[in-house]
């Protein structure tokens, strides 16, 4: 009788402990996982590992924001914090982190890493990278080894009254940018800023009745940005020896929506107004300068923009002061100055828009008038809403212009007059005409060195190449 019921006891543990390291395999397989990814940047797959955060975050959407860590790069690495210190701060903000192993592939370095940069927010965007269908689709990065990320920074506080919609839109929210910096740098390194051509706002959920936290925070959205014009631009800063950051776009409210108080519904649709986008684009400039000493930053600061964001941006680069702009916002007397620029496809004088009927521009010369009464009429407060009438002197920011004959000919027309003006000055411009199709970003080797060379030779950054 003992020997069975010694025998049962032995069995019943044993099953036990099975159960047991079934759930432990169970949990920790849920925490990391490893595999293989295929690489255009070395041409063969390489190795990754994924670890999910002890206390994850969600976005709005219930997904996970996640970090793409790339790591074993054919550069020097700048942040001097070992991989694991920098993965494991990671994974305590809540991000999902997914290291990509480059293993000193030759050509894990600019330019070719930006073709993988690609790649992988179109996956995430197609909501399949790695497996995993659930990471965030705007809150998601890819991040060079030694960087870091401080997510959410605010840098002005909206207005609800400029654009006024939705109507319950009473409180004025945060705008925020994301900063990536080398963290514990051995040099400082200099920083690029964008505007997000992906607007944030405030919205109505009519079911609640309530204002949600829906479309805060888009400027990441991938749909709409990175992923959508297979932008690797910004991504790719860190390969070149620079941090990058990118911000809320100034327009706080859907980009075909907005109006005057009292005005007509749509009166914005399709563009920005000032003094509010000066004002934050100043802003944004001098919380970035005035944080980048805490983070190892050397203070010079290039603007890079497209689209909307072209248009945001410009507002950065022009010398002229002005009270109503130089003092709202954060960090009042830090310089909003910026040592250069790249700005593509975008508006920079609205007075320019009747140059040519119905060239791309239908809804502004419609809509312009509503806002601003007629051009004859107002033609000081016409100018004072495009980013040409801050230029004023040679001090100017110089300036890169980029775009496509065949995209919408007042783009054209546009950057023709903004550089011809800065040239009449004595400020240094380029172009770069033709890289690609239509109403996009560069993404060949040829035209993104075109671009990171211009930066380097303003903003000097580290040599970081073996």
């Amino acid at each position: 009788m003992k020997y069975n019921s010694i025998s049962f006891l032995t069995f019943s543990s044993k099953k036990y402990f099975f159960v047991l390291l079934l759930i432990l395999s169970v949990t920790l397989s849920s925490w990391a996982a490893s595999g293989k990814w295929t690489s255009k940047t070395t041409g063969s797959t390489i190795e990754y590992k994924s670890t999910e955060s002890k206390k994850p975050i969600k976005d709005y959407a219930g997904n996970y924001p996640t970090v793409v860590y790339l790591k074993n790069l054919a550069i020097k690495k700048i942040g001097r914090n070992s991989v694991k210190k920098d993965v494991n701060w990671l994974l305590s903000q809540g991000y999902r982190v997914i290291e990509l192993n480059y293993a000193k592939n030759s050509n894990a370095k600019a330019l070719k890493i930006n073709e993988d940069i690609i790649a992988i927010n179109d996956s995430i965007a197609a909501g399949n990278f790695c497996g995993y269908k659930n990471c965030s689709q705007y809150k998601s990065y890819v991040l060079f080894e030694g960087y870091r990320i401080a997510r959410d920074v605010s840098y002005f506080i909206d207005n609800p009254k400029v654009y006024n919609t939705p109507e319950q839109y009473t409180v004025g929210d945060s705008l925020h940018m994301d900063i990536i910096y080398p963290a514990n740098p051995k040099v400082k390194v200099p920083v690029i800023l964008s505007f997000s051509y992906s607007n944030s706002y405030a919205n109505y959920d009519q079911v609640k009745g309530t204002l949600n936290d829906a479309y805060k925070d888009q400027r990441l959205n991938l749909a709409y940005s990175f992923a959508g014009f297979n932008d690797s631009f910004l991504e790719g800063a860190p390969a070149n020896g620079m941090a990058w950051a990118i911000a809320d776009h100034p327009k706080y409210c859907p980009w075909g929506k907005g109006k005057p108080v009292n005005g007509a519904n749509d009166t914005y649709k399709s563009y920005e107004t000032n003094p509010d986008a000066a004002q934050k684009v100043k802003s944004a400039i001098r919380t970035l300068r005035a944080l980048g000493k805490q983070m190892g930053l050397s203070g010079k600061i290039g603007v890079f923009g497209f689209s909307r964001g072209s248009t945001a941006g410009s507002m950065a680069i022009g010398d002229k002061k002005i009270t109503e702009l130089e003092n709202a916002g954060f960090h009042i007397g830090v310089s909003d100055d910026v040592q250069a620029a790249t700005l593509g496809p975008g508006v920079f004088d609205y007075t320019l828009i009747y140059n040519t009927a119905d060239d791309g521009d239908k809804n502004l010369e419609l809509r312009c008038p509503w806002a601003w009464d007629s051009l004859e009429e107002n033609r000081k407060l016409w100018e004072s809403m495009g980013s040409s009438y801050l230029v004023e002197t040679k001090t100017t920011a110089p300036t890169l212009f980029f775009y496509n004959t065949d995209d919408d000919p007042y783009y054209q027309d546009q950057i023709t007059h903004f550089k011809a003006k800065l040239d009449h000055l004595g400020i240094p411009t380029s172009t770069l005409v033709n890289y690609g199709k239509g109403h996009a970003i560069p993404q060949t080797a040829s035209s993104l060195n075109t671009l990171y060379s211009f930066f380097k030779n303003y903003l000097n950054p580290p040599k970081i190449i073996k």
